[in-house]
Formats: C-alpha cells, structure tokens, sequence
C-alpha cells in the first residue's frame, strides 16, 4: 500500500506544481524536480507520515527501476531524431559540434579541478580532479527533450539540439573510461590499457550493436500486428526488453563488457524509424502514454536529490567552480564547433546554453568512483550531486529561454490574442 501512495503522491504532487511553474513561465521538468524536493527525504518525507513522502534516500531508490525505464523510453525518443533524410542535413555539423563542446568542458573543468589540487592538496586530490572533469562532458537528454516536447520546439536549433544530446552520451562514456583509469592508476601506481581503451570502445559498439539488432526484430514483429493497441503494446514490451538486455554485463578473456542503456534504446530507435514505415505515428502514440512515466521520473529525480551536500562550504566551493567551468566549456566548445561547421548565426549563438542541463549519466559515473575510490570518490559524488541539483533546476529554464530567443517556441494562440488586443 505505502509504494502505491508514494507514486500517486509523486506524480500528483507533480502534475499540481506544474501549474504553478505555468503561471510563473517556467518549464515543467523544473516543477516535477521541485515536486520531487518537496515530498523527498529532507522535507516532507522528515514528517515520517504513510504515503505522504519518501522518508530516505533508500526508500527514493526503491523505485528506481521507473526511471531506468524512463530514461530507456526517452533514448528510445531520441533515437527518432536520426532519420537519415535529416542526418544528411546535419550529420556533420552535429557530430563535430558535440565532440568539441564535450571536450572542451571536459578540458576547462580539468584545468580548474587541478588548479584548485595545487591550491588545496589536502581538500582535492589529483585523481579526483581528473575524473571530475570527464564528468563535465556529459548531458541529461531527458531534461532536454522534455522542454522541447512541452513547448513543441521546432527549427534549426532543436534539430541538431537533440542528436549532440544523444551523441554526448558515447563520447561522454570514453572520455570518462580514459580519465577513469588514469587516476586509478595515479593512485595504485599501475596502469591498464584494456580498462582505459579497449572496454570503452567495446561498450560503445556492443551497445549499438545490441541495440541496431533489438531494432530490427521490433520492425519484423511490428508487422504481424494490424491493430495500432497491439503495436503500441509491443513498442513498450521492446523497450522494457532493451533495458533489461542493456543491464547485462559479463567478462571474456579478462576484458569486461558492459551496455550503455542510453545507447542501446536510441540505437533502437534509430534503426526502427528508419526501417518502419509507420514508425512515426507509433512514436506519438507511445510519447502519449510514456506522459506520466516522464512525470513520475523527474519527481524521483528530485526526491533522489542530496540537500544534505550544502553542508559542507568545501563542497558548495569546489561545486561552483565546476559549474562555471563546465558551462563556460559547453557554451565555448559548441560555439567553436558550430562555427566551424558552418551553422547559422543563432545556433552559434544560442547552442551552448541548451547543453547545459546534467543528471543521470553524470549521476552514474560519479557512483562509479564512489564504490571505487574511497574518500576521493565520495567528495566527487558530493560535487556531482550539488552541480545537478542547480543545473536541474536552472537549466531547463534556461534551455527554454534560449529556444524562445531562438524563435523556436511559438507562443500560444491566447497571448498571441492578448496582444493583438493591447496594440
């Protein structure tokens, strides 16, 4: 009974502040992340009260197999945006602009981690200055995808927006896989290239692989069915599929491979939109009904938000210094990458804000050096944790803002009234 309350708590409580946010213009996703504060651990949740919040960290991620099935529905989203017809627009572009905006963030958050080593040897170590700046590479797809869908953005800058989002999350996965084995190895003294090169790349290509193949199967089964319930049905049985699939990890000859679920859902989405003749209108049909799954990720997303991290000034000091690196990065690296690939003037100038927004993947990878890297890690977890709970909540804002700037978000027909009726 108390996990049935928890979720319609969590997504009403949701669904209500969203109202809220509309009469202040702010992007949903931000009401669903202060909905998820709100009824999380530190506040409601101290009232100790059934079903009214999440009383612990724990209890927040006893759910967390909702949003690893949000998170596939979203990459699977996302894959809908690599129709060849529209990668041969912006293919070029996009790629090159993702990779130099991925590393420059990584590169200025690595410059300003190790100056910050030097000057507090005893507070940051090296390793933990190194891995903080792969971290800064990555983006959250979902806070993203979710302004767009919500304002129904449409133009030059959302259309490669969402393939740079999606192609953060290859890029981000080496980067980190790099960055990761060197400092392990500045802190064991041994190093191993089969764990900084070669696994890295394999869990890229298996990933796509895996997926690509999983993609293929839905286009066969797809067609068996007449009935537009019973192919939507089998889109949701798939995805459920892919990320049970992508959890999987296993060891051959000392090499372990692992699937990135993020890459495993887009690349399904990639290779069905492109073989399945239907597959547009199936992809509205499933975003109608993955609406409250996407709430109810965004409420967890919030209640899993640790406010406990601005306790420590250390960790308030460091996390702000991280965010200015990494958005001064992502605004420098898209802008670089846009204009060498010949982008317009407003995806030049507008680009880099979008990109802003950070949480899953970012999440992850931080856990990753917490059960490896003992006191280093958990101060990388703290900053990481600190640098997503601002960037959720200011970056959709900002995302929005940008795409308006843009004249990618239409006003509604009311305030286009409400005007007419002023002048």
């Amino acid at each position: 009974m108390e996990q049935l309350l928890c979720l319609s708590i969590a997504v009403i409580s949701g669904l209500l502040l969203s109202r809220v946010a509309k009469k202040l213009q702010l992007p949903a996703v931000t009401a669903y992340l202060v909905a998820g504060i709100l009824i999380g651990p530190y506040v409601l949740g101290q009232l100790g009260v059934l079903g009214l919040g999440f009383h612990s960290i724990e209890n927040v991620k006893d759910y967390s197999i909702f949003c690893d099935v949000a998170l596939g529905f979203i990459a699977f989203d996302i894959g809908n945006e690599f129709r060849l017809s529209q990668l041969k627009r912006i293919g070029r572009q996009a790629t090159v602009t993702a990779f130099f905006e991925a590393l420059t963030a990584a590169l200025l958050v690595d410059a300003a981690m190790i100056a910050l080593h030097f000057l507090m040897p005893d507070l940051l170590s090296l390793p933990a200055a190194i891995v903080l700046g792969a971290i800064a590479a990555a983006t959250a797809p979902a806070a993203t995808l979710m302004v767009v869908k919500q304002y129904k953005a449409k133009g030059p800058l959302t259309d490669i927006l969402l393939p740079i989002v999606a192609l953060d999350d290859a890029i981000c996965l080496i980067v980190f896989a790099v960055s990761y084995g060197i400092a392990r190895a500045l802190m064991h003294g041994t190093i191993s290239l089969t764990s900084i090169l070669v696994e890295p790349v394999l869990e890229v290509l298996v990933s796509l692989l895996l997926g690509a193949l999983i993609g293929y199967i839905l286009n066969l089964m797809e067609k068996v069915f007449d009935s537009n319930s019973k192919r939507l049905s089998i889109i949701i049985a798939f995805v459920l599929l892919t990320v049970g699939l992508s959890m999987m990890s296993f060891d051959i000859g000392g090499v372990h491979i692992g699937f990135s679920s993020l890459l495993v859902c887009m690349m399904m989405g990639t290779v069905f939109c492109n073989i399945c003749n239907f597959s547009e209108d199936m992809m509205g049909r499933a975003n109608k009904w993955t609406a409250p799954l996407y709430v109810l990720f965004f409420v967890l997303s919030g209640a899993d938000l640790e406010l406990s991290v601005f306790s420590n000034i250390a960790v308030i000091g460091i996390g702000l210094a991280y965010i200015a690196a990494r958005s001064a990065g992502k605004i420098l690296g898209a802008t670089m990458g846009s204009t060498i690939t010949h982008c317009s003037a407003t995806i030049r100038k507008y680009l880099g804000i979008t990109l802003l927004p950070q949480a899953g993947v970012a999440l992850g990878m931080s856990m990753k050096a917490t059960a490896s890297m003992g006191d280093d890690g958990q101060l990388i977890r703290n900053i990481v944790l600190f640098a997503v709970l601002v960037y959720e909540l200011f970056g959709p804002l900002m995302t929005k803002i940008s795409l308006m700037k843009a004249g990618e978000i239409s006003p509604k027909p009311e305030i286009i009234k409400q005007a007419n009726v002023k002048n």
